[in-house]
């Protein structure tokens, strides 16, 4: 099954590493689709007719569906691909290894957020919230430079790049990006070789977007 071209709209801005994620799958699915740069904050009018809850990514079918969520809008993607091409196992163990690693990267990224929405629209933050913030995402980095480290192969599942590594390049990007320092790359061997392997790749060069404070 595959996708009639121009069929799939993705909203969104590649900063975010949700949008990013998907973004760069559909490139590397060879999926083609339109893409709308638009802003959870300035353009809130135009995403909620199309997502009730003004969030990104936002990926809007050939028949109007809207799908929410990056998780499930990817995994919609993998139902359009073969099997020789589908960028998360279909079978246990494999499926439950990568998404694992996917769910951990999203979840920094999560945090990574949260951390930069207190302290931009609060004018107290609270500094108790923002260590918890900072510790949560350490703690998600740390797991996953040892479990790099210990993933034979030039990505997390073997020879082909897989959702997991897409996840985890994009998300390292954002947090360091939005909060200077908070990863510390010399510390970090293996996820450093990792997010330079990917990063380095055409999919990656093509959808990519500095972060940009929204105001």
């Amino acid at each position: 099954m595959t996708a009639p071209p121009g069929s799939l709209i993705l909203i969104g801005q590649y900063d975010s590493p949700f949008v990013r994620r998907v973004g760069i799958a559909l490139r590397l699915y060879g999926l083609p689709f339109e893409h709308r740069p638009w802003s959870v904050f300035g353009d809130a009018a135009r995403i909620r007719p199309v997502n009730p809850l003004v969030r990104v990514p936002t990926l809007i079918l050939g028949d109007g569906t809207s799908l929410w969520d990056s998780h499930m809008i990817l995994d919609y993607l993998d139902g359009l691909v073969p099997d020789d091409r589908v960028m998360v196992p279909r079978r246990e163990p494999g499926r439950h290894r990568a998404l694992r690693i996917a769910a951990l990267a999203t979840g920094l990224a999560d945090k990574a957020v949260s951390l930069f929405y207190e302290r931009r629209l609060h004018e107290v933050s609270s500094p108790a919230w923002s260590e918890r913030c900072r510790w949560q995402a350490g703690g998600a980095i740390a797991r996953l430079e040892a479990e790099r480290a210990a993933a034979p192969g030039p990505w997390w599942s073997g020879e082909r790049i897989g959702h997991a590594d897409i996840a985890v390049a994009c998300c390292l990007r954002f947090a360091d990006e939005a909060h200077p320092g908070l990863v510390d790359w010399p510390s970090l061997p293996a996820l450093r070789d990792h997010c330079a392997r990917a990063e380095a790749l055409e999919a990656f060069v093509a959808i990519r977007q500095p972060f940009v404070a929204p105001v």
